[in-house]
């Protein structure tokens, strides 16, 4: 899972989603340095990634791109995700259209700009001003994130393959999504913190 379900799987309280959104970036017990809900958030988004790293539906998604994508399917995997999550986003929240759902995100953000790391600090306008969270409803701003990927994180991602490799592999990859992301909110659901 990418920052889309991150954020979309905290629900609407503001903090969770900022603790959720920057769980990466907080390690070990430094989480405990913020705000109750922003801890709670990044306790959140660790759980997220276990939960979905030990679920048999991620695992066959990574069987599927594990012969293409190798070491990096985990992470076209979580992008792949975060493509079917908004490309249909409205199957998951009936209540609110994705550019909705990114501005108030993006506003959160910046409301609590106070809170995020460093690093999230140097990209969050970037992130904001490019409307990240749309765009991923889209090949093209999907290949435009993976892009972003390669040159900052890894220059091993192929944005083109990756690209091409989701059309051709959309609908097996969105039929085990479909069966996963239930699964995913019920036991987001039922988390006690």
């Amino acid at each position: 899972m990418n920052y889309l379900a991150h954020i979309f799987l905290s629900g609407s309280n503001r903090r969770l989603q900022i603790g959720n959104f920057i769980g990466d970036f907080v390690k070990g017990r430094s989480y405990l340095n913020f705000p109750g809900d922003i801890q709670k958030g990044i306790v959140m988004h660790r759980e997220i990634d276990r939960f979905t790293d030990n679920h048999p539906l991620f695992i066959d998604t990574l069987e599927i791109l594990r012969p293409t994508f190798e070491r990096y399917s985990g992470i076209i995997a979580d992008m792949y995700f975060d493509y079917l999550l908004a490309s249909e986003f409205r199957k998951y929240n009936p209540e609110q259209n994705l550019s909705s759902f990114a501005r108030d995100f993006y506003f959160s953000a910046i409301l609590n700009y106070y809170w995020l790391p460093q690093r999230v600090k140097g990209f969050i306008f970037h992130f904001i001003g490019s409307n990240r969270l749309k765009k991923y409803s889209t090949y093209e701003g999907l290949e435009e994130s993976l892009y972003i990927m390669s040159v900052y994180k890894s220059k091993a991602i192929d944005s083109k393959l990756s690209i091409t490799f989701l059309k051709e592999n959309e609908d097996i990859l969105r039929k085990k999504f479909d069966l996963f992301m239930p699964n995913m909110i019920d036991h987001v659901k039922g988390l006690k913190f």
